[in-house]
Formats: structure tokens, sequence, C-alpha cells
């Protein structure tokens, strides 16, 4: 499984960032919802729900994390004051088996 590391980040808005580390690479997620009150990651580096990773929000009302994934691809999602949202920017996505999509993250 891949590790999780989560670090706020103040880069300037880009929706896929990578740096290389020792165990795997550094990607920012984000999001932009400015009138949410909780944004958090979930997929399968998080074991979905059983250890979310929280966003925190930027002034711009745009929302953040970066996570160290291991090499490969991952499926996530985003979870925004309880509901399941896709992320808009993602292009890559799989069928999951509750009907909807679930985003992927290639990790080189």
């Amino acid at each position: 499984m891949a590790k999780k590391q989560i670090q706020q980040t103040q880069q300037p808005q880009q929706q896929v960032q990578q740096k290389s580390t020792g165990t795997g690479r550094t990607e920012v997620f984000s999001f932009r919802s400015p009138k949410a009150a909780k944004v958090q990651l979930v997929g399968d580096f998080t074991q979905w729900q059983e250890r979310p990773i929280n966003l925190q929000k930027e002034s711009d009302g745009t929302w953040k994390a970066t996570v160290i994934l291991s090499p490969g691809t991952h499926q996530y999602k985003f979870v925004v004051d309880g509901n399941w949202c896709d992320d808009p920017d993602c292009k890559q996505r799989s069928p999951n088996p509750f009907g909807g999509e679930n985003m992927m993250r290639r990790v080189a």
C-alpha cells in the first residue's frame, strides 16, 4: 500500500505537482470550494474512509493537501462536507462498484 504524509503547502495554484522522494513522489491535490466547511481526500492510499486526509483551506477558497504516493496508479475522490465529489480537473477515471467513477492519479 502507498504511504501517506500530509504537509501544508504554500505553492502557487497548480492542480498536479510532483517531486521525487526516497519512498515515492510528492503529489498535490486541490479542490476549489470556497463555501465548504471541510474537504477530505480519500482513496486507495488512505484505505478510503478509514484514514481520510484533511485538506487545508487557502484564502482563495481552494483546499489543498500534499501527499507522498508510491509509484503506480491510485484511485481517489474528494469528500466535501460529507458528500463524495469528483475532481473536476481529473481526466483519468475508472468505474467504481457504486455506479460512479473514481478519479485516477498515475505516479511515476
